[in-house]
């Protein structure tokens, strides 16, 4: 408990020492304009969202497969072990195939309907922008 006080004390009296200058707002009288942000409209929030989703699914299908690798690796020739990491690396693997898959046949739909990705869908449809 001593030696969290003693901590806590060093960080208080390391921001003490260090004056920081005051950030304060000046009301100049005109509005604040905040420029754009990331979706100008629901097609770019679709499109973003999806992008987000498809690399967070990739990342966890290669944690998985290297998972599988440390328990091959670690499996130390028992067989149930080397199978039990097999099937999780043929689990990745596919994953992996379907997630590509999945993405490639959204592509090839989209642009056989003449659009070039789906910020492009919700373009032209009114009342949603």
């Amino acid at each position: 408990m001593k030696k969290r006080l003693a901590q806590l004390g060093l960080a208080a009296s390391s921001l003490a020492a260090f004056p920081m200058q005051a950030m304060a707002a000046i009301d100049t009288g005109e509005a604040i304009n905040p420029g754009k942000g990331f979706a100008t409209d629901i097609g770019s929030l679709i499109n973003g969202a999806l992008s987000f989703i498809m690399v967070i699914a990739a990342l966890l299908v290669f944690l998985y497969l290297i998972l599988g690798g440390i328990e091959w690796i670690t499996s130390g020739g028992d067989k149930g072990k080397t199978e039990n990491a097999r099937n999780k690396i043929t689990a990745a693997v596919i994953g992996l195939i379907i997630l590509a898959a999945s993405y490639a046949i959204l592509l090839i739909i989209l642009n056989f309907l003449g659009f070039g990705n789906l910020g492009d869908v919700f373009s032209n449809v009114k009342g949603l922008e």
